[in-house]
């Protein structure tokens, strides 16, 4: 009783210091953001009128090798450089960005999908007196507010659960998480709350409830980030900046600066890996924003450079939407080896995620199955007995390489600086590191203001706060139903195509299909399951897609929701590319193969493939996959992805063959390894070959 009188005066007391603090940083907080307004509507209203129409990748190539020299020279795709991008070109800079992949291809895309400062951080910062963490975690909820503003089409405020299940943890989450709100001052999404167990399970009935206490709720934002991502470059396209993707560097160019002597990077030789085409892009300045491989091209600078990436991998896991509310997310704060999994509706799916341990930097990262299936125990903690948290309901997985760094500068050359890092080598390369995504803007700011001073460009300050992204400007939350009315499309479509091109989404709707039925009108699907459409093919396209992956996996998130809906997509996927981009039958063939190898290794397949195929040591060669691959097609006739009992007696009647329907279910039930009612492929595999390995 003295406890709870203690926690109750204590909260009492301390709620009244806080709501006067908050209100004081409030009221600062909005008379700043008052000028900041003004500053950003004047300029605003001066860039619209430099808006152009998107040129097209052949366009955005001539001017890279025609412009004589740029002022900057952007390396990297990702939300950096693409933000360095656009911060630049906005400043009146002739800017130029090249990619050596897609943009968003790597780290960007492999994300949590989380807008956040990050609660972990604020819990460090306060308990190690940490004044960096701080920093970081209030210029976060200061970029949260920000990005929620200005792509409103993309992202959108979350509410996430902290499931509580001892009593002394209560106040003690209590404190932090309003301490986040604190922090974030004006830019507060929506006050935290506590609720007690009943009404925690009202929100996520299939939460844990035994020990259960209550629940403390707390908002940050979410977002798609490969869309994000690839709506800040095609932003800086249409302001002016000469963005190419497919580009790699071969190296850097260099030249003697006449007043000092010194060697100094003035460019870089490039090459088109679409067309073998190799050429130079000239600029004052060179930004390098490669994220994991940032030692890598600072030592195309300067070999005897020590590294300062300490690349780490991040496994994340997508499971069915019934696995978690549509509107409420999960945060488990201290899992069993002391990591943070966030367990998050995303896409009308569950996200999971994520793990975080060292690995070597690569292009092409694999989830293994030992992360797997540590986010799958981590999650049968959290949830009812009663939800089976079954391997077979991973629908996709992937792994992305988080770039922390060792400030260069610092005494301490062991110590991972959690913020980000600007850094100037001796020949002028500079280089973005570390760092968030949600700190993008704010990162790529210091960049180019780094740029202007070492280069005394005549340059305004920064014009990105506040400035809309492609697609924002005009959308709203009932855009979609003038897409419905205007062009008859069914209504989840509409409401995807709103979400994901913001007020874009008509130039799609334009060029759909019609259907052939009297309702929808127009939209043809890719997959019956998901509200993708064939005319977002051609469209992304014209967003500089090159291949398959790019279509599959960042211009629509099909690979990232779910692989076997991908890999059925992907042969009309490819014939639609093929038809705008006149690929013949090779290239179409080689598309679709370096799809499959993609889907295969690096969106979870593979894993998903071994853990059911292990258990009878088979081994599978590609041409044996394709082989009974199309025996499994001839049972699923409609290209569900899997076999049902009706299934099976469609066939057994075609060939008359008798069997009972108890017999029929006893085989299916010793088929069916994940126990969901119905035979993937892979549980096919297993079964079936390991009948003829005998």
């Amino acid at each position: 009783m003295a406890f709870h009188k203690a926690v109750k005066g204590t909260a009492l007391v301390g709620g009244g210091a806080l709501a006067t603090v908050l209100g004081l940083s409030q009221f600062a907080h909005y008379r700043r953001k008052q000028v900041n307004l003004a500053h950003v509507e004047a300029a605003d209203c001066f860039l619209e009128t430099n808006l152009k129409e998107l040129p097209s990748r052949e366009a955005q190539l001539a001017s890279l090798q025609s412009t004589t020299e740029f002022d900057i020279l952007v390396i990297g795709g990702g939300a950096t450089g693409s933000g360095c991008a656009l911060d630049a070109v906005t400043r009146g800079l002739r800017t130029a960005l090249v990619e050596r992949d897609d943009f968003s291809s790597g780290t960007s895309s492999r994300s949590t999908k989380l807008i956040h400062g990050g609660v972990r951080y604020l819990q460090t910062a306060i308990t190690s007196l940490d004044y960096e963490q701080y920093r970081m975690v209030k210029e976060a909820l200061h970029e949260r507010a920000n990005l929620l503003e200005i792509a409103p089409h993309l992202s959108h405020a979350l509410p996430i659960m902290l499931p509580i299940y001892k009593w002394w943890q209560l106040p003690y989450y209590w404190i932090g998480i309003k301490l986040y709100d604190l922090v974030a001052g004006a830019n507060c999404l929506k006050s935290s709350y506590v609720l007690s167990k009943t009404r925690a399970l009202e929100h996520f009935p299939m939460l844990q409830k035994d020990k259960l206490v209550g629940a403390i709720v707390y908002y940050d934002g979410q977002h798609n980030d490969a869309r994000m991502n690839l709506a800040i470059a095609l932003t800086a396209a249409r302001y002016g900046a000469a963005i190419a993707n497919y580009i790699e560097v071969m190296c850097l160019l260099k030249k003697r600066d006449p007043k000092t002597g010194e060697m100094c990077v003035s460019g870089a030789h490039c090459k088109d890996l679409l067309t073998g085409q190799e050429f130079d892009v000239r600029a004052k300045c060179v930004i390098n924003a490669t994220g994991p491989f940032t030692d890598s091209l600072r030592k195309m600078d300067n070999q005897a450079l020590t590294n300062i990436c300490q690349p780490s991998a991040g496994v994340h896991i997508v499971m069915p939407g019934y696995y978690s509310p549509e509107s409420m997310g999960l945060l488990d704060p201290a899992t069993s080896d002391g990591r943070v999994i966030f367990f998050l509706p995303w896409e009308k799916m569950t996200i999971a995620g994520t793990t975080d341990s060292p690995t070597d930097v690569t292009s092409h990262p694999i989830p293994s199955e030992d992360d797997i299936n540590f986010i799958l125990n981590e999650v049968r903690n959290y949830l009812s007995c009663d939800v089976e948290v079954r391997r077979g309901d991973v629908l996709a997985a992937w792994s992305g390489i988080r770039p922390l760094v060792i400030d260069p500068k610092s005494k301490d050359t062991k110590s991972i600086s959690r913020n980000h890092v600007v850094d100037t080598s001796k020949s002028g390369l500079i280089t973005i590191a570390g760092g968030k995504w949600t700190t993008y803007r704010a990162m790529a700011e210091d960049t180019i203001d780094t740029a202007i001073r070492n280069h005394n460009f005549r340059a305004g300050p920064c014009k990105t706060v506040g400035l809309f992204l492609q697609g924002g400007r005009d959308w709203s939350p009932t855009l979609y139903i003038r897409l419905v009315q205007d062009y008859g499309l069914e209504s989840e479509v509409a409401q995807h195509l709103a979400s994901t091109y913001g007020d874009k989404a008509f130039e799609v709707a334009k060029i759909a299909c019609v259907t052939g039925k009297r309702w929808p009108i127009v939209g043809v699907r890719l997959v019956s399951e998901f509200p993708y459409i064939e005319a977002e093919v051609k469209y992304g396209i014209k967003e500089y897609a090159c291949s398959a992956v790019d279509i599959i996996a960042r211009r629509t998130r099909l690979a990232f929701l779910n692989v076997q809906a991908a890999e059925e997509a992907l042969p009309k996927i490819v014939e639609l590319m093929g038809r705008e981009l006149n690929w013949n039958d090779e290239r179409k063939k080689a598309e679709l193969d370096c799809a499959t190898r993609f889907l295969y290794y690096e969106m979870g397949y593979r894993s998903r493939s071994e853990q059911l195929t292990d258990l009878c040591e088979i081994s599978l060669q590609p041409a044996d996959i394709e082989r009974y691959k199309k025996r499994f097609h001839m049972f699923d006739k409609e290209q569900k992805g899997f076999i049902t009992i009706i299934d099976v007696q469609r066939v057994l009647e075609s060939i008359n063959v008798q069997m009972n329907q108890n017999t029929l279910h006893e085989i299916l039930n010793e088929v069916d390894l994940n126990k969901n009612g119905v035979v993937e492929l892979n549980e096919f595999l297993q079964s079936f070959l390991g009948r003829y390995s005998k």
